[in-house]
């Protein structure tokens, strides 16, 4: 009697927000597959800003599709950014540090905004000098952490994935699979790994809210229950 009228307690981890009609695999596999095609509608935007600027420029033969973008590089950032997007809760649940600073879509959509106006300034807006262009992307990247991040897991995945994901775009160059107008940073732009730290904020707060939205609608099934 005293198990049958014991209190259901919530699991210490929340999967997706359709877990109360699928299992917990199944539901890490459709936030891998929203944050994936997030990652992929992004790459094609901003690869095309990057292209248009003549900031990117790939080989002819491999420009086949209607965005100017070589078929590899949307896949790639999907997966990027899937891993990224579960990785991030993943840490705060390991660090015992859940993110609580401005969980709403809202600010998740200005982030995204944010980071799109930072590969957007990288691509338009003319400075004197290449080191004037990296120390101000530098700061609007960090400017975002602050905005609507502020944990040192955050900052340190951040850094981490702005230095794999610049190392990886560098021995993409020297393989000849691209290249960079003006390159002033072994084989890359110098400004490149800001990119790469906003985007990895960016989604990061998305993988968080998703987490966190999921969580949410788990709560309000176990009550109903």
């Amino acid at each position: 009697m005293a198990e049958n009228d014991a209190t259901p307690t919530l699991p210490k981890k929340c999967g997706p927000y359709i877990s109360s009609v699928t299992s917990r695999g199944m539901n890490l596999v459709i936030r891998g597959v929203v944050l994936f095609f997030i990652g992929v509608f992004l790459a094609l935007v901003l690869n095309l800003l990057q292209i248009q600027r003549n900031v990117t420029l790939f080989p002819p033969d491999v420009i086949t599709s209607i965005f100017s973008s070589a078929w590899w590089v949307p896949p790639c950032c999907g997966t990027a950014s899937a891993v990224i997007g579960l990785l991030y809760p993943c840490m705060d649940r390991h660090l015992g540090e859940p993110h609580k600073f401005k969980r709403e879509w809202s600010s998740v959509m200005r982030c995204v905004a944010v980071f799109v106006g930072i590969n957007h300034a990288s691509a338009k807006v003319d400075f004197a000098n290449n080191i004037q262009l990296s120390l101000t992307l530098a700061a609007l990247s960090i400017g975002l952490w602050w905005t609507f991040d502020r944990s040192r897991s955050g900052f340190g995945l951040g850094v981490g994935i702005a230095f794999l994901a610049t190392l990886v775009s560098q021995l993409l160059v020297y393989n000849g699979v691209y290249q960079y107008t003006s390159p002033d940073f072994l084989y890359v732009r110098s400004w490149l790994p800001c990119i790469f730290f906003a985007g990895g904020i960016t989604m990061g707060n998305i993988g968080r809210q998703l987490a966190m939205y999921e969580c949410k609608v788990i709560a309000e099934k176990s009550h109903e229950d």
